[in-house]
């Protein structure tokens, strides 16, 4: 069972139902896969800018009055800056339902006048450096909006050892819910790279405000369910990373 997201328009699935799943092999493999399921040909590309820091405010308030251009091309997801874990960066997604659908809006931006002259021209010089990433959702989540506008976003990288999620991704996939089920903060989604660095998955969560997350934060440490799934996960971890961000004014996700 489930309801709909009012974001994307997916059926958004109830953790606690997983235990219907089928005990057979192929049943517990999708399950716990967090690779892509060929059949869904839509994915995510993260977008990190590193901005100038005489330049940030500047940078923010063209995107704010420009970035309609964009989204006229293809559905972004979220825009937020970064507040903790780097300075003087934004971080975007988008969402694309092919690599040809992709191309197709690249392709149309880079002959639109109005967006190069209006926005790419402006924005490039204020720019240090651009990263970007491409992922797919893991099977067993889907995009869920906050309860309500505003609070902060952190996104929690897992940089996971070699192997894929045929080895790391039943224990991955419970140290997730062991943090979601008891309403340890909000659960936007979970993403599986493809291209970019391998075997890194991101888990983006949102939290009423930085003070919420730490106190949030301390109750899971004492939740002997979290630090034993917790625990199981971090034997399949090579490092990781974190950032709190909060959503610009123009992000639909907010």
């Amino acid at each position: 069972m489930g309801h709909r997201s009012p974001v994307t328009g997916h059926i958004i699935h109830d953790p606690a139902n997983i235990s219907l799943c089928s005990s057979s092999p192929q049943c517990r493999a999708a399950l716990y896969s967090t690779g892509p399921r060929q059949e869904h040909t839509a994915f995510y590309e993260f977008r990190t800018y590193f901005i100038r820091p005489d330049q940030n405010a500047a940078f923010l308030k063209l995107t704010e009055e420009k970035v309609h251009l964009r989204t006229a091309h293809s559905e972004l997801l979220g825009y937020w800056s970064v507040e903790y874990g780097g300075l003087n960066q934004v971080f975007h997604i988008w969402k694309y339902d092919s690599f040809s659908q992709r191309a197709g809006v690249r392709a149309a931006l880079s002959k639109e006048p109005q967006w190069l002259g209006e926005y790419i021209s402006k924005a490039i010089p204020m720019l240090t450096t651009q990263d970007n990433e491409v992922t797919y959702l893991v099977p067993w989540c889907q995009i869920q909006s906050p309860p309500k506008e505003g609070g902060a976003y952190e996104l929690a990288s897992f940089q996971m050892k070699p192997g894929g999620p045929a080895v790391w991704g039943e224990a991955f996939q419970a140290a997730v819910y062991a943090r979601a089920a008891p309403g340890y903060g909000h659960l936007v989604g979970v993403f599986h790279s493809e291209f970019g660095p391998l075997n890194r998955v991101h888990a983006l969560w949102w939290y009423e405000s930085p003070d919420h997350r730490a106190a949030i934060r301390h109750k899971a440490h004492e939740d002997a369910r979290v630090v034993a799934a917790v625990r199981e996960s971090v034997a399949h971890l090579q490092s990781q990373s974190n950032k709190l961000m909060f959503p610009c004014t123009f992000s639909p996700l907010k």
